[in-house]
């Protein structure tokens, strides 16, 4: 299984017309059929030193494989979102990780 964690970073000065349009480029990713679950968050109210609230959403996506994954980054959606939506983001930040399912588990 391969997770990947994307953490897309707005200008301060970015509006709420501006998050809407990135939200609404990110739902467009749902319909790749490449990944097995996808998640799309904002920051949580959590507060501690070791947390990063700075970012403006966290796309988290799981694939079967790192084939399913290399899929994901050459689908047309894919390179369709990063050319339309990439003027609204000032940084991406990615986390890959191999990983075992915790389907089943107590």
């Amino acid at each position: 299984m391969l997770i990947h964690h994307v953490l897309f970073y707005m200008d301060a000065a970015a509006t709420d017309a501006d998050r809407d349009t990135l939200k609404a480029g990110l739902e467009t990713l749902t319909q790749i059929k490449s990944f097995r679950q996808w998640y799309l968050g904002v920051p949580a109210s959590t507060d501690r030193p070791v947390i990063d609230r700075t970012y403006a959403f966290s796309w988290l996506t799981i694939f079967d494989d790192e084939a399913a994954e290399a899929t994901y980054q050459i689908d047309p959606i894919h390179l369709a979102f990063i050319k339309n939506y990439a003027h609204l983001w000032t940084r991406v930040q990615i986390y890959d990780a191999l990983g075992d399912t915790n389907e089943g588990a107590v």
